[in-house]
């Protein structure tokens, strides 16, 4: 009976020793375990430390009425009278506000911005900003700012200056563009090293997306119109002289209201503006995080390091 009584215990008896084992085992190792916690947080801190500042400029747009409308709701309102004569009119809304969104982000647009702003440089060169002079200042070593010389070393096919391929790919790294299905804002944000910059990066996206989807608009409208003349000149029907010059109607009046707005597709309503806080590194996450790190791998090692040796302890015997 009393034997019986004693097994329950035995498990609790041989925890208790494991765990003293560990505790023994981890203070004789104590020494390593601090320099190696010691190295990564001091490794860590200068990863944070040399890490540049990144800012945030960002605008919320709203769409505009003409970015809701456009063919889609003519061809609700003379669809009938077009079928009529003959006509194939689009059915339904045309939602230029997406539309907008993602040619913003389309490669085509972005290689225009890039070339036609001239910002490569500030784009793939910059390596810090003076906050002093809020001037950037470059990499040596990549961009010659005096002369204007790429000097970056790349492989082939890569060439010293960036290529349109690489310095989209860099933009579309900082740039967001995020719309809300709910109440249809949108979010227009970019990443920089200079405050300055990031905030004249989203003002011209801005004026730059309104204008393109304002030369599409007219453009197709223009178009329009030259067909609509034309297939009039060729018809005698009154009804379908009726629908032809309602669409002419919409179609000029198109071209009006285009030419009248800047803010054709998106509206402004929160500007952006210059921040004066970094939006990151998170330095101290980032020290905090490679500490426990270097803890979690100096107990690692120890644990390793003794197992091994009492292997060779138990071979040897």
């Amino acid at each position: 009976m009393n034997s019986n009584q004693e097994y329950p215990q035995q498990p609790i008896v041989d925890g208790e020793i494991d765990l003293l084992e560990l505790f023994k085992t981890i203070w004789a190792g104590k020494w390593l375990i601090i320099a190696i916690t010691a190295m990564f947080a001091c490794g860590s801190a200068l990863l944070a430390l040399n890490q540049p500042n990144i800012y945030v400029a960002e605008a919320k747009l709203a769409p505009t009425k003409e970015s809701q409308g456009g063919m889609g709701s003519l061809g609700g309102q003379l669809g009938g009278l077009a079928s009529l004569a003959g006509i194939n009119m689009p059915r339904g809304q045309v939602d230029n506000s997406q539309l907008a969104q993602e040619i913003i982000k389309s490669r085509a647009f972005l290689t225009d911005f890039v070339e036609r702003r001239g910002i490569l440089a500030d784009l793939m060169a910059v390596e810090s900003w003076n906050p002093i002079s809020s001037q950037v200042e470059y990499a040596i070593d990549v961009y010659d700012a005096a002369t204007q010389t790429w000097l970056r070393e790349v492989k082939p096919p890569q060439q010293s200056k960036p290529t349109s391929w690489e310095y989209v790919e860099a933009f579309r790294n900082i740039l967001t563009v995020n719309g809300d299905a709910g109440s249809g804002l949108v979010t227009l944000s970019v990443e920089h090293r200079s405050p300055v910059v990031a905030k004249q990066w989203v003002d011209w996206l801005i004026e730059d997306i309104n204008n393109e989807m304002r030369r599409r608009d007219v453009e197709e409208a223009q178009s329009s119109i030259a067909f609509i003349e034309r297939e009039m000149a060729n018809t005698r029907l009154a009804n379908t002289q009726q629908v032809y010059a309602s669409l002419l109607e919409q179609q000029t009046q198109t071209i009006m209201l285009a030419n009248v707005r800047p803010e054709y597709v998106f509206r402004v309503i929160d500007p952006a503006v210059v921040p004066e806080q970094k939006a990151k590194p998170k330095r101290a996450l980032i020290a905090a995080v490679g500490t426990v790190l270097g803890g979690m791998l100096s107990l690692f090692l120890v644990l390793v390091l003794s197992t091994m040796r009492k292997h060779r302890e138990t071979a040897s015997e």
